[in-house]
């Protein structure tokens, strides 16, 4: 239960519908508490700031501002259409997921439609002409004038939305996003310390075959989220040890092997077991710290491409990639193995490790960016900074992509001036430092 309600939560935070049908709920909730109060007001004394005109000015009044509000609906659209098509191409079409969640323009929209509903319910309440005697007008009042307060609110949201929009496109707007995000992530399943002698245990598989192969009976996708206490309740209640093939965000196939189990399998309830994972269309910051650092590097290497050649670029991404870093040098990497109450081994989950995510970071980038003074001071400043803090058994990674770095100055900077510059660690890439 509480994994499909964690996949309900990402869904529609994720949704672009979700607030406009919100707003759409209480245009019409407004609409009918409106109604209700101008039946109640006396029709020959009305307070100065209700409409005064006839039945034919508020039926103008109302057309006038459905009309305009169907306009700016189509308006912000095609400008959510243009934004997504230019971020996907110039920075990376991963990074969609975070235009779909802004709320801001969902509410924007959600003003914009909840206005025109609003509008189109108060127009029917609108009765007779001053030409027909014989039919009692009846104009609510209090109804257009909200109407008109509508307008007043659906021209602040369009300038609001005009500045968000300029904003939201630029590079420093989306890597925070991206950042915060990730930052989020890393929080909720990196939330403890480490020691200065601690280091992660290795995965070992035992060496017998498994009793049980269980295969992924549900769509083929990237594994999402995994409920680890559910899997440790079904292994301990069979009496079994269950290990997890795939890492979070690894493409599973239809029928690849989703589970082993070593034991009597015969106890064990496979349906329970494979409920407690679950497979999506791509992967999400649900669980998946490396699929935010996973982003920073495609926006990097988007920026480092013969057609963009945006170093500068490069070294924004590259600042939240060794925040992220920092973040992680001290924190306690949950162990890919666990075991009961009585210290028996009961599941098995392969985790990215603290080399996995450094590589992940730095690997690729230096790879696209070589030849690149600004990006290889800014890797160098990176790494430098990391080894100033890392506990002795994060070195060695660090000290090897040091060296990488020497390498790949030696191959792509010819004069000798230029491969010093490059070996001179800098925060912003340039600069005598």
């Amino acid at each position: 239960m509480r994994l499909r309600s964690t996949r309900l939560a990402e869904k529609l935070g994720t949704s672009y519908w979700l607030i406009p049908a919100l707003c759409v709920a209480a245009a019409i909730a407004l609409s009918s508490g409106a109604e209700a109060l101008d039946a109640r007001l006396p029709q020959t004394e009305q307070a100065w700031y209700l409409f005064r005109g006839g039945p034919e000015g508020a039926r103008s009044v109302l057309s006038a501002v459905s009309s305009s509000m169907m306009t700016f609906s189509g308006l912000v659209f095609s400008v959510t259409i243009l934004v997504l098509q230019q971020a996907s191409n110039q920075y990376s079409p991963r990074i969609l997921r975070t235009f779909l969640s802004d709320r801001q323009s969902q509410l924007t929209l959600g003003i914009f439609v909840g206005t025109f509903v609003y509008a189109l319910l108060t127009l029917r309440g609108v009765r007779g002409t001053s030409e027909e005697l014989h039919i009692e007008a009846h104009v609510p009042s209090l109804s257009v004038w909200l109407a008109l307060v509508l307008v007043l609110l659906s021209v602040g949201a369009f300038i609001f939305f005009i500045h968000h929009v300029a904003q939201s496109i630029r590079a420093v707007v989306i890597l925070g996003r991206i950042y915060d995000e990730t930052c989020a992530t890393l929080e909720r399943m990196y939330p403890e310390g480490v020691g200065q002698d601690t280091r992660e245990p290795e995965l070992q598989r035992p060496l017998a075959p498994p009793s049980l192969v269980v295969p992924l009976s549900k769509p083929s996708g990237a594994l999402v989220t995994v409920d680890e206490a559910r899997l440790m309740a079904c292994a301990k209640k069979a009496d079994v040890m269950v290990g997890l093939v795939p890492m979070m965000g690894d493409f599973v196939p239809h029928g690849a092997p989703l589970f082993e189990v070593w034991g009597d399998a015969g106890k064990l309830d496979v349906k329970a077991l494979t409920d407690a994972v679950s497979t999506g269309p791509e992967r999400t910051l649900q669980q998946d710290t490396a699929f935010g650092i996973r982003q920073l590097v495609d926006v990097a290497e988007r920026a480092l491409s013969p057609g963009i050649n945006d170093p500068t670029t490069a070294v924004q991404a590259i600042d939240p990639l060794h925040d992220l870093l920092r973040r992680m040098v001290h924190r306690r990497f949950p162990a890919p193995s666990r075991k009961d109450d009585a210290g028996t081994l009961r599941l098995l989950c392969p985790r990215p490790d603290w080399d996995t995510y450094v590589r992940l970071a730095v690997d690729e980038i230096r790879l696209f960016g070589e030849g690149d003074l600004q990006v290889a001071r800014r890797l160098r400043f990176l790494v430098t900074d990391l080894l100033s803090v890392a506990p002795a058994f994060r070195r060695e990674e660090l000290e090897r992509q040091l060296r990488l770095l020497d390498a790949s100055i030696e191959r792509s900077f010819q004069d000798a001036s230029d491969a010093v510059m490059a070996r001179r660690p800098s925060p912003q890439g340039h600069g005598p430092i």
